[in-house]
Formats: structure tokens, C-alpha cells, sequence
């Protein structure tokens, strides 16, 4: 009896297992998971140009620091602090009548020294015909002729002195050198100032504007990588004063300056290894101030056929870069070869070709050999990676 009762319960569990089995098991007629949806974009096929950035600053062509060149008084100031100025603007007056009553002195001094060899002109004259009738000795026709020649030098030396003091009564007007922006005034109506040579005052700063140069230094591959493609002719000289340079400030983008490269420095600086290079720009509307920094870039290839896909659509396994090509809605993983980002996109060099469609979101769910739902992100709305296959 007790057999039979244990049988009995080990009938029950069996059944109760089997049971419990058939309802873990899915349906036989459940449809598979829907393919997880990519969105893909066409490879762009385009001619580009890599470029090379640096970290510049901006500098004026022309500074100029106005100083006294005379000493004296300082009586006006003729301009507002930050004004552009132009050539030959009054821009200090130094009291000049010091130097007025100078050059009223110098110009007598000169009357008087005309006045002696007049005289001593005449002298020599009559000097000339008492000797003829031996009336005066040769001695003193001799003395005659060298007074005439000692008046005739204190008159080169008036003349002399006339210039210099009309020199100087210029210099107590000092007017702008250059067309260009000035700072601030040193020095303050009513101080004393000193033009002695080494010692002169500094009375304010000129710089010029337009054009204006852009600093910056390159390092030494990069200038041997110019040079090489000047000899190739595939771009200008970098010091032909041809090659293109762009530049956009701190608060810009897209580099909306355009200059030239004007100037290399003639060594490497051994402690950098870099080479100080020079660009020069038309600054009509003053946006470019000396001080600024800037970023430059400058051509590093010529201009070559290339392929550009999102950078988003590159996916990187250890030190191999990749991208899920999704040409229908079978993807292939195919390594990639990368360029420069140029415009956003990046170069693919070597792994795709132009009529190929890369996975750009949704890549984490790509699986190798599982379809995918592919959904176009392109310029072209129409186009379908279905073009494709």
C-alpha cells in the first residue's frame, strides 16, 4: 500500500512538471523581433583641400612712438585718445616761442655775417687795385682776401644755424608719422618735456591698421611639407607672397579673413623647432586689432577627390577604426583608413566607396550578419541606401 501511495506521487510531479514545461515554451507561431532601426547616410564625394591650424596673434605693420625731439613746455594736445589719425595730423604743439625767438636770432646773425663779407668783399676789391698802383703791400692785399673768405664762411655758418633753429621750431609740432589708430596721451598739457637724444619723452603710440600681419609658428614637418609641394608645384611658395592664409578671431568661425603669406623667418628656432611665419590682411573695417589672437590655417595638401562620412559614423575597436556600411538592410563592418575632419565630415582614405551608405545612430544596435532598418539622413530626402543593393 505504501508503495503504491509513493508511485501515485511521483506520477503527480511528473505531470505537474510537464505542464509547468509547456507553459514556459513561446508559441510555435511567434514572429521574430522587428530589425532595429539606423539611420544612414551617403558618403559625400567632393574635391578638398586638408589645412593646416596654428595659434596665431595679430600685429600692426607700422608702430610708431611719438616722442619730443625738442625740450619745453607741452602746450596743447590736438587729438582724442583711440582716434585714427592720418599722416602729418598735428597731434602735440611744444611751447615754441623759445624757439621762435632762436630762429629771429640766427636769421640776424646771418644779416650781420652778409653784411662783413660785403664789406670785406669790397675790401678785398680795393685791396686788389692799390696793389696794382703798389700803394699797399702784398701783405696786407693778402690779409683783405682771407677776411673776404673768413665772412664768407661765418655766412655757412649762419646759414647753418638758421636751419637749425628752424628744425627745432618744427619739432615743437609733432604730427602723426603714419595713418593709423593712436592711444592714449602720455603726457598732459602744461608738463615740462625733454627731447634730448636717449632721454626724449614719450608722448603717445601710433599703429597702423590696414593692412595688419598675423603671427604664427609653424612646426618644422609642416614646413618641410610646404616646401616639398611648392617644388611639386602644387601650391605656391610659402614666402612668395601667393600662398593662401585665413584667419578667424576668438568669436568667429569659418575663417572669414583672407591674407597671404609674406614672410618665413630665415632659421628654426632650435629650442621650439618651429619657424616663425607671417601673414599679411586688408583690415578695412578695423576688425582685426593689434594684440588679438587668432587661429590660422593654412593649405596642407592640394586639392584631391575625397570621400567624407559623418564623423559620428566611425566606430573604433582597440587601434581599428570601422564603419558599418548598410548598403539594403544587410551591414558589413569595414575598416576604414581616416583623413582630416574637413567641413564637419571626415576623410575616409581607404574602406568605402562613393555609392556606400554608413550607419550614423543607432550603430550600438548593428549586429554583423542581422538586418537592420535602415532610414536616410541625407541631403537628398528621395535617396534610399535601397539605391544601392
Amino acid at each position: 500500500m505504501r508503495i503504491k501511495f509513493k508511485l501515485s506521487i511521483a506520477a503527480g510531479a511528473v505531470c505537474l512538471l510537464a505542464t509547468a514545461c509547456r507553459k514556459s515554451d513561446p508559441p510555435a507561431d511567434a514572429a521574430p523581433p522587428p530589425p532595429p532601426p539606423v539611420t544612414v547616410r551617403q558618403a559625400v564625394s567632393k574635391e578638398v583641400v586638408e589645412w593646416d591650424e596654428y595659434q596665431g596673434w595679430i600685429e600692426a605693420v607700422e608702430t610708431v612712438e611719438a616722442r619730443a625731439r625738442v625740450n619745453g613746455y607741452l602746450q596743447s594736445v590736438n587729438f582724442k585718445d583711440g582716434a585714427e589719425v592720418k599722416r602729418g595730423d598735428l597731434l602735440f604743439v611744444i611751447d615754441p616761442r623759445p624757439y621762435q625767438a632762436d630762429l629771429d636770432r640766427t636769421q640776424a646773425d646771418l644779416l650781420q655775417a652778409q653784411t662783413r663779407f660785403e664789406l670785406a668783399s669790397n675790401d678785398r676789391a680795393r685791396a686788389g687795385r692799390l696793389l696794382k698802383a703798389r700803394a699797399i703791400s702784398e701783405e696786407e692785399a693778402d690779409a683783405r682776401a682771407k677776411a673776404e673768405r673768413e665772412a664768407a664762411a661765418a655766412i655757412a655758418s649762419a646759414r647753418a644755424s638758421v636751419e637749425m633753429a628752424k628744425l627745432n621750431l618744427d619739432y615743437t609740432r609733432v604730427t602723426a608719422p603714419i595713418n593709423g589708430r593712436i592711444g592714449r596721451k602720455m603726457m598732459t598739457e602744461g608738463n615740462l618735456v625733454n627731447g634730448s637724444q636717449g632721454q626724449s619723452t614719450l608722448l603717445a603710440t601710433i599703429v597702423s591698421l590696414d593692412p595688419i600681419y598675423c603671427y604664427f609658428d609653424a612646426d618644422e614637418r609642416s614646413i618641410l611639407k610646404y616646401e616639398q609641394l611648392a617644388r611639386q608645384n602644387q601650391q605656391e611658395s610659402l614666402t612668395g607672397g601667393k600662398l593662401l592664409c585665413e584667419i578667424e578671431l576668438e568669436n568667429e568661425t569659418g575663417f572669414p579673413h583672407k591674407g597671404v603669406l609674406d614672410f618665413a623667418d630665415n632659421r628654426v628656432d632650435p629650442n621650439t623647432g618651429t619657424l616663425r611665419v607671417r601673414g599679411v590682411f586688408s583690415n578695412p573695417g578695423r576688425v582685426l586689432q593689434p594684440g588679438f589672437s587668432a587661429r590660422v590655417r593654412v593649405p596642407g595638401s592640394a586639392p584631391y577627390p575625397a570621400l567624407l562620412i559623418p564623423d559620428q559614423a566611425v566606430g573604433a575597436d582597440q587601434d581599428q577604426k570601422f564603419v558599418f556600411v548598410v548598403n539594403g538592410q544587410d551591414p558589413v563592418r569595414s575598416p576604414v583608413k581616416l583623413g582630416p575632419l574637413i567641413d564637419g565630415l571626415r576623410v575616409v582614405r581607404e574602406g568605402i566607396h562613393a555609392n556606400d551608405w554608413g550607419g550614423v545612430n543607432g550603430l550600438m544596435s548593428i549586429r554583423p550578419g542581422e538586418k537592420v532598418n535602415p532610414s536616410p539622413q541625407s541631403d537628398n530626402p528621395a535617396a534610399s541606401p535601397a539605391a544601392t543593393r
